[in-house]
């Protein structure tokens, strides 16, 4: 038993050893990877040449539509309602001078008269003044004559009455005429002394009366509604004869010839517009108006329907609201939109209605040229530039902004310089490339930084 077991595992040994030398002999039979002795051909990549170029800074944000003028028109006098327009009805469209609505005038009407006739009697009564002050004034001139008359008899009959030619009952007599005379003279000055201020008393009561047909006629102006421009209804209040009462509401109606929208314009997209228009101011004045510092006039606006961007309407920057909107930080920009209910371009272009969701695109034309490449181009910070011997060259960048598919800079890239804009994947510094000028690129960057969009 023993030598048998003995023998297996000298058999064991002897396979497992014949194994290792077969493994052995196939590994070192194997052929080792094939070689590529050719050498690698440098990759061909796309470049401009970097130069500075016009730049057309641009600003967009979300806003909703409303008119630049809303009618509510509400009761300033009582009455029924006589006359109702039959469009009258909320989404009907009616032109400037249109009567909509008017209210029952007879009781203004019936005031008007009695105002009127009260100044009628008023100026008659103006000149009947007038008259009794003229008569008055002759008769005084008249009484003041007679009255030097008697003064000059008093005194002759008070020196006969020194030398006794005539008797004390005479001059007595005499004296009580000239005292009677002195007192309807005075009594004649006094009515004089009073005419002026009756006068006052008569022009006072004038114009009372006055203010008060003044203010009858203006009540018969209220009790009739006319359209002060063309507008759209949106909503009625009243029915035919039925009677309104003072402050009551009666319809609202907006303004067709022009809308508004209040964009909502990321800051640093505002403020970048707002430099390219800004005006020189004289030094040392102060600016309150913000139209003074910037011309609105040299913005291009443009409002696009949301969701169906190729939907647009020319508009013109007219303002910039105080403040930030609340909710989201932004500037307020205000545009204005003419005709906004116009039929020309029906069906590319419909009526520009109220609470209509839009986007609001402005532009203006930079000072200055600026360096704008492929946003693409821009690699974590850095962008490739070819070198001498067309190696490639990592140049971190300093990125001012983006725009339009562009990327401003601000440093790390001059002009003249040739960039890369293709992504190689592996960017080893100093590796070979073969470059190809692509000019349609370069022309087409152009037109971006023009602010057209391709």
């Amino acid at each position: 038993m023993a030598g048998r077991f003995g023998d297996h595992k000298v058999m064991a040994l002897a396979g497992l050893i014949g194994g290792v030398l077969l493994i052995v002999f196939l590994v070192s039979l194997r052929e080792g990877p094939a070689r590529n002795l050719t050498p690698t051909e440098p990759p061909t990549l796309t470049v401009i040449e970097v130069q500075p170029s016009p730049f057309v800074y641009k600003a967009r944000g979300p806003g909703i539509t409303r008119p630049a003028k809303t009618w509510l028109a509400v009761a300033s006098v009582a009455g029924r309602v006589v006359t109702r327009h039959p469009d009258l009805e909320s989404g009907k469209l009616l032109p400037a001078g249109t009567l909509l609505l008017a209210l029952d005038s007879a009781r203004y009407e019936l005031a008007i008269a009695e105002s009127e006739a009260e100044l009628a009697s008023l100026v008659a009564e103006q000149a009947q003044l007038k008259a009794e002050k003229q008569n008055t004034h002759s008769l005084l001139e008249l009484e003041s004559e007679r009255l030097i008359l008697s003064e000059g008899e008093l005194s002759r009959i008070e020196r006969l009455l020194k030398t006794g030619a005539v008797s004390r009952s005479r001059r007595d007599e005499q004296l009580r005429a000239t005292l009677s005379q002195r007192q309807l003279v005075q009594s004649l000055k006094n009515q004089l002394s009073l005419f002026p201020s009756r006068q006052q008393h008569l022009e006072a009561q004038l114009q009372r009366a006055n203010t008060r047909l003044e203010q009858s006629r203006r009540d018969l102006e209220d009790t009739r509604f006319i359209a002060p421009y063309d507008l759209r209804i949106r909503s009625v209040e009243v029915d035919l004869y039925q009677h309104i009462g003072v402050g009551q509401p009666l319809f609202l109606a907006d303004g067709i010839e022009q809308a508004e929208v209040e964009a909502q314009v990321p800051l640093a997209m505002l403020r970048r517009l707002m430099s390219a228009v800004s005006k020189p101011i004289e030094a040392g004045r102060p600016v309150l108006d913000i139209a003074e510092r910037l011309d609105f006039s040299a913005i291009q606006g443009e409002v696009r329907l949301t969701g169906f961007p190729e939907v647009r309407w020319p508009a013109k920057v007219t303002g910039i609201a105080s403040g930030l909107s609340p909710g989201t930080r932004t500037g307020r920009v205000i545009v204005a939109i003419s005709e906004p209910y116009s039929l020309e371009h029906v069906p590319e272009r419909p009526a520009l209605q109220r609470d209509m969701h839009v986007q609001v695109v402005l532009s203006a034309k930079g000072q200055n040229d600026l360096l704008a490449v492929p946003a693409s181009a821009v690699h974590q910070g850095e962008v490739y530039v070819l070198g001498e011997d067309n190696r490639l060259k990592r140049q971190p960048v300093t990125i001012a902004f983006e725009q339009n598919g562009l990327a401003v800079i601000e440093s790390g890239v001059n002009a003249g310089d040739t960039l890369i804009t293709d992504d190689p994947g592996l960017a080893i510094s100093g590796m070979k490339v073969t470059p190809y000028r692509n000019r349609d690129l370069e022309q087409q960057l152009q037109q971006r930084a023009l602010g057209e969009e391709l």
